[in-house]
């Protein structure tokens, strides 16, 4: 696995490289200007009304490639967003310990690090902001020194960030014990990241390992935790291991519906699929500002679970949820077609069927497979022939049945 990842992000850093601007930036509250370098979405120009959630990378000089390797490779297969990613550069002079430099006796930040704090946090979030298509979903990651001083942002009322990826971190003094106070009170969602390697210094990962003793203890449902001890990992292979880790645990609830979701959590229901469809998405918009069309192969899934509970009055409310995400496709009238044909009323379900036939194909719904159905079930309520004229005569004729499509729309009191 470690290899695979090492792989990927090499292949993936050079089709990035071509995307990563790195811009001068002035500060005044460091009183210097400082090279912050920007990765955009593959799609950011192409979407003009597409909002992003917005990376902040420190040790962005090295962690930016990786990262933006990892959530192009996700990306590709629609299991994890894309984003707008910051990296700030430190790795001249010693820069990245002047900027994270906390007291030694207290372990909170000194005059320089506070004020690199204040960059951060008052002129480059709000800067970015103004400047591109972010949504309100921010995170943070760093590596070791820069990985504990992400943390102070935990320490305000009303923190910055919504995620933190700590890798390895060499923490300062009573952090161990202080941060899991702070996310134990927490009254805000916030998912939290951190990994430790094999190879790591002991001492580092002593504390590392007491900093995870306290963090899996704590009982707040908002606090969404995960730790990774890498095995067979250096400190620095460590980052590659980790990195799409910590992203999948962020973006779980937006990525498709996948076969385990299923399983435990969606064909287990006793009712209400189609809500907990439109729910997921509410919390993929409400969460990470991220607002998309419902996947079809998730309208697929939730259509499955229906079916497998034989509760088809439901497909009626994924119609209407199809109608609204896919208006001018044949998706919402194929549920009702559907829902008609499984409670035996087949010359609506063949309507259905017809009307769907006049609009946009989607997925592996096509004219021909609409047209085939429609024809299939006229032939179970073709009216039978009448006879006309003196017995013997072979003059019987018979009546199709009408193929104008359906003009309703789904009703609850329709349903049987």
């Amino acid at each position: 696995m470690k290899h695979i990842a090492i792989v990927l992000a090499t292949f993936f850093s050079i089709t990035c490289l071509g995307q990563i601007k790195t811009i001068s930036f002035t500060s005044e509250k460091l009183q210097e200007k400082r090279e912050v370098s920007i990765s955009l979405p593959s799609s950011y120009e192409k979407n003009q009304t597409k909002n992003y959630p917005l990376l902040i990378l420190l040790d962005g000089d090295y962690l930016i490639n990786p990262f933006a390797s990892a959530l192009n490779y996700g990306s590709y297969w629609d299991e994890l967003p894309e984003a707008i990613i910051v990296g700030i550069n430190q790795g001249k002079n010693d820069q990245r310990n002047l900027d994270c430099g906390v007291d030694q006796v207290t372990g909170m930040p000194n005059k320089k690090s506070a004020a690199f704090f204040d960059f951060i946090s008052l002129e480059l979030i709000p800067n970015i902001q103004k400047q591109y298509r972010t949504t309100n979903f921010k995170i943070i990651a760093g590596h070791d020194v820069t990985a504990a001083f992400l943390n102070f942002f935990l320490y305000q009322d009303k923190p910055l960030f919504n995620a933190y990826i700590s890798l390895s971190p060499e923490l300062p003094v009573n952090m161990e014990e202080k941060l899991p106070e702070i996310l134990a009170s927490s009254k805000l969602p916030v998912y939290y990241y951190l990994s430790d390697a094999e190879g790591d210094d002991p001492e580092m990962k002593e504390r590392i390992k007491n900093l995870d003793s306290g963090l899996s203890s704590i009982k707040n449902p908002d606090v969404n935790y995960k730790f990774d001890y890498i095995k067979d990992a250096s400190h620095y292979s460590l980052v590659l291991n980790s990195i799409p880790s910590a992203l999948y645990q962020i973006f779980t609830v937006t990525q498709p519906i996948s076969v385990q979701e299923y399983n435990t959590k969606i064909v287990t229901l006793k009712e209400g699929y189609t809500d907990y469809l439109k729910k997921k998405y509410e919390i993929i918009e409400n969460s990470f500002g991220i607002k998309t069309p419902i996947r079809i192969n998730d309208f697929k899934a939730i259509e499955a679970a229906i079916l497998a509970n034989n509760d088809y009055n439901e497909l009626d409310a994924l119609a209407i949820l199809a109608e609204k995400n896919y208006p001018k496709s044949m998706l919402g009238d194929y549920e009702l077609a559907l829902m008609f044909e499984k409670k035996g009323d087949n010359p609506r379900a063949a309507r259905y069927y017809m009307s769907g036939f006049n609009k946009d194909e989607i997925a592996d719904l096509t004219k021909d497979m609409m047209f085939a159905k429609a024809e299939e079930l006229k032939k179970t309520f073709a009216k039978k022939p009448k006879i006309k004229g003196k017995v013997g005569q072979d003059t019987t004729a018979e009546t199709p049945a009408t193929d104008a499509p359906a003009t309703e729309t789904p009703v609850t009191e329709q349903k049987q």
